[in-house]
């Protein structure tokens, strides 16, 4: 079964974000682009459903991005990998019963 996600275009801040932090970059990112965290969670369900025990969150971006470039032409888009950590999270505190799916670091960065 092939997964068909509603692809919607990707919005970037206006300004380059000079001086803001990772977290404060992903916020802004994922407040104009609340159909990832969406699309990811739709993603990792599949993997629930097929009996998967460990996802990575890289694997996930992959997928997306494949799915996207899939569905689109023309502007490419970007999704951020510093990003991947702050995903991974927003879907932990959504679905805390996933917790022996993703592995979890120590942020380095802010």
């Amino acid at each position: 079964m092939q997964l068909e996600l509603p692809i919607a275009p990707i919005r970037h801040p206006d300004a380059p974000g000079d001086g803001l932090s990772i977290q404060e970059r992903f916020e802004v990112f994922h407040q104009l682009n609340p159909w990832i965290l969406e699309q990811l969670e739709v993603l990792t369900f599949d993997c629930v459903d097929r009996g998967l025990k460990r996802v990575g969150i890289g694997m996930l971006f992959e997928v997306l991005r494949w799915q996207y470039g899939r569905a689109t032409r023309g502007e490419p888009w970007r999704l951020n990998n510093d990003f991947r950590s702050r995903y991974v999270r927003e879907l932990l505190n959504l679905h805390p019963e996933w917790s022996a799916l993703f592995e979890i670091r120590k942020i380095r960065t802010s």
